[in-house]
């Protein structure tokens, strides 16, 4: 999504007073009154509307956000091993990730119960086992559909920590 229509469609929701959008990949933070499941459902829809897009998001406040960064047990500027997160909607979503992580013998942390930290060789994050499974956005083999997830690396929630800041 281009930035500048997606914070334009995300200012446009009922309740959010300002939006900014965090590198050119759908990241944005907001600020407003509501509370999160509220404004995934409202963003979703404003998505569908204003982008002809049917777009899973994942909502998350600056506190967990804050509490994510925090606890990260991956180093966000290590020069060998980059470090991601991935988020799913559901408290349940992430269930198959961690179990695929330990089948694969996957690096992984359990940060809450929609967020999944995991780390991956420099280069390597688009042909390592869970790297490419993550990539597809389904389990390996997967004939049915998977909880909505979506995975960032683990730089851009400072980045998204940042953007918030200067929201005030």
């Amino acid at each position: 999504m281009r930035s500048a229509p997606l914070r334009a469609c995300l200012e446009s929701i009922e309740g959010v007073e300002q939006a900014a959008t965090v590198l050119a990949s759908g990241n944005a933070v907001v600020r407003t009154g509501l509370d999160p499941e509220p404004l995934r459902v409202a963003a979703e829809a404003a998505v569908e509307r204003d982008l002809g897009a049917h777009v899973p998001l994942v909502v998350q406040t600056l506190a967990q956000v804050d509490d994510l960064v925090a606890t990260l047990p991956y180093a966000l500027d290590d020069e060998r091993t980059h470090a991601y997160v991935t988020f799913a909607q559901t408290e349940g979503g992430l269930d198959p990730w961690v179990r695929l992580a330990v089948e694969l013998d996957q690096e992984h942390t359990r940060l809450s119960p929609t967020a999944l930290a995991w780390t991956c060789p420099v280069g390597r994050s688009l042909d390592t086992p869970f790297a490419r499974a993550q990539g597809r956005g389904r389990l390996p083999g997967s004939t049915g559909e998977t909880a909505p997830i979506t995975t960032r690396n683990a730089r851009t929630l400072a980045r998204l920590q940042a953007a918030a800041d200067k929201l005030g």
